[in-house]
C-alpha cells in the first residue's frame, strides 16, 4: 500500500496537490520564463495482469491494459505530466479537460509564454482545437486522411508519382497545403500533407495546424516529425524506469506509483544535466547512467559534517562522479 506522509493512504486530493507540484516543478526547471514553448501529449500501452480497475480490453493491443497520457517538453527531455487511464482511446472532451487544467496550471508561472501542443491523431478533436483557438494556443495534429483530402492534393501527388516514374528515382517526396473543415469541425483549417512516392506506390499523410506561417514541408518535417522523440523519452519512463509496474488494484495506488517512477525521472535527469557536455555520457539513456554512475560499489564513510563515498581506484568514472557531486551540491547559505 502507498502511503503519504501522514502513513494513511494516498487519497484524490493528495493525487491532485502531487500532479500540480510536477507541474510546478517544470516550470521551476526554467531559470526564466521561456518565449515559447512546445509539449508533445501522447499515451501509451500499459498492459495489465490482473482485474485492476480502469483496466481495459484494447483491441488494438489485443491486451487488457491501461492507456496513460504522457506529456513532455521534448526540447529539454523534461516530463510535464502523467496521468494514469483507461484503456482505451481518448475523447476529445477527456483531453481538452486535461489540457485545459494543466496550461492553467502552467500560466500561474508563465503568464506570457508562448504554448504550442504537438500530438497524433489521437488529439486532434474538434474540442481540443476549437479550445485551443479560443485561449491563444497553437497545435500541430496528426490527421487522418480521406478521399476529400486526398482529391485536394491529387494535383501535387500525381505530379510527384509522375516524375519519380520518369526518373526511375526509388522514392520521391513532395508537400502541399489546403484549407480542411470536417463536419464535426466549426471552421476551415490549415492541412498540410506529406506525399511520398515509391515503387511500391503513393504514401501520403496529412497533419492540421492552427500555424498561418511556414511552408508545409517545414509545419510537417521540422515541426510535426520532431513529436517522434516524447515516444523516445516514453521509453525513458517506461522502459528503463520499469514505470509500467502498475499492478495495484486501485488507480489512485497506481497513479501515485505514475508520480514516483516521474520523480525517479527527474532525479535521473538532474544527473545527466549536470554531466558535461562534450562528455560520452551527457546523451546517455537512463539504463547506462544507471549502470556507470549509480550501481557502483563504494564505502560510505558518515561524519558529523559531510559524507564520503570511498570508491575503487580503478573506479572508470570517479572524476565524472566527482564533477557531478559538486555540481550538484547546493550553494552555501
Amino acid at each position: 500500500m502507498l502511503t503519504t506522509s501522514t502513513g494513511c493512504a494516498a487519497t484524490r486530493r493528495d493525487l491532485i496537490r502531487l500532479m500540480g507540484v510536477m507541474v510546478d516543478l517544470y516550470c521551476a526547471s526554467y531559470a526564466t520564463p521561456p518565449a515559447a514553448v512546445t509539449l508533445d501529449i501522447d499515451d501509451t500501452v500499459d498492459v495489465v495482469h490482473g482485474r485492476q480497475q480502469l483496466s481495459f480490453f484494447n483491441a488494438h493491443y489485443d491486451e487488457r491494459c491501461f492507456l496513460p497520457i504522457h506529456v513532455y517538453d521534448t526540447a529539454v527531455a523534461r516530463p510535464v505530466a502523467v496521468l494514469l487511464r483507461p484503456g482505451k482511446t481518448p475523447s476529445g472532451k477527456e483531453v481538452r479537460d486535461h489540457l485545459r487544467r494543466l496550461v492553467r496550471r502552467i500560466r500561474r508561472h508563465w503568464p506570457a509564454t508562448h504554448i504550442t501542443i504537438r500530438g497524433d491523431g489521437h488529439y486532434g478533436r474538434p474540442q481540443v482545437m476549437a479550445w485551443c483557438e479560443e485561449n491563444g494556443i497553437d497545435f500541430v495534429f496528426g490527421l487522418p486522411g480521406n478521399a476529400v483530402l486526398a482529391d485536394a492534393v491529387e494535383a501535387t501527388a500525381d505530379d510527384i508519382r509522375t516524375r519519380r516514374a520518369l526518373n526511375h528515382k526509388p522514392c520521391l517526396r513532395g508537400f502541399a497545403e489546403t484549407r480542411y473543415q470536417a463536419q464535426s469541425w466549426n471552421q476551415k483549417r490549415r492541412a498540410c500533407a506529406r506525399i511520398e512516392a515509391t515503387t511500391r506506390g503513393l504514401d501520403i499523410r496529412f497533419v492540421v495546424t492552427s500555424l498561418e506561417t511556414g511552408p508545409a514541408e517545414h509545419v510537417y518535417e521540422t515541426i510535426y516529425c520532431a513529436r517522434g522523440q516524447a515516444e523516445n523519452l516514453i521509453k525513458l519512463h517506461k522502459a528503463q524506469l520499469a514505470s509500467d509496474r502498475t499492478s495495484c488494484r486501485s488507480p489512485l495506488a497506481n497513479q501515485m506509483r505514475l508520480i514516483l517512477h516521474t520523480a525517479a525521472y527527474w532525479l535521473i535527469l538532474t544527473v545527466r544535466d549536470a554531466i558535461p557536455k562534450t562528455h560520452v555520457l551527457a546523451t546517455a539513456e537512463f539504463a547506462t547512467l544507471r549502470l556507470r554512475l549509480l550501481k557502483l560499489g563504494s564505502r560510505v564513510i558518515e561524519t558529523a559534517s559531510r559524507v564520503r563515498l570511498a570508491f575503487a581506484a580503478a573506479c572508470p568514472d570517479a572524476r565524472l562522479i566527482r564533477h557531478i557531486s559538486a555540481g550538484l551540491m547546493p550553494a552555501a547559505p
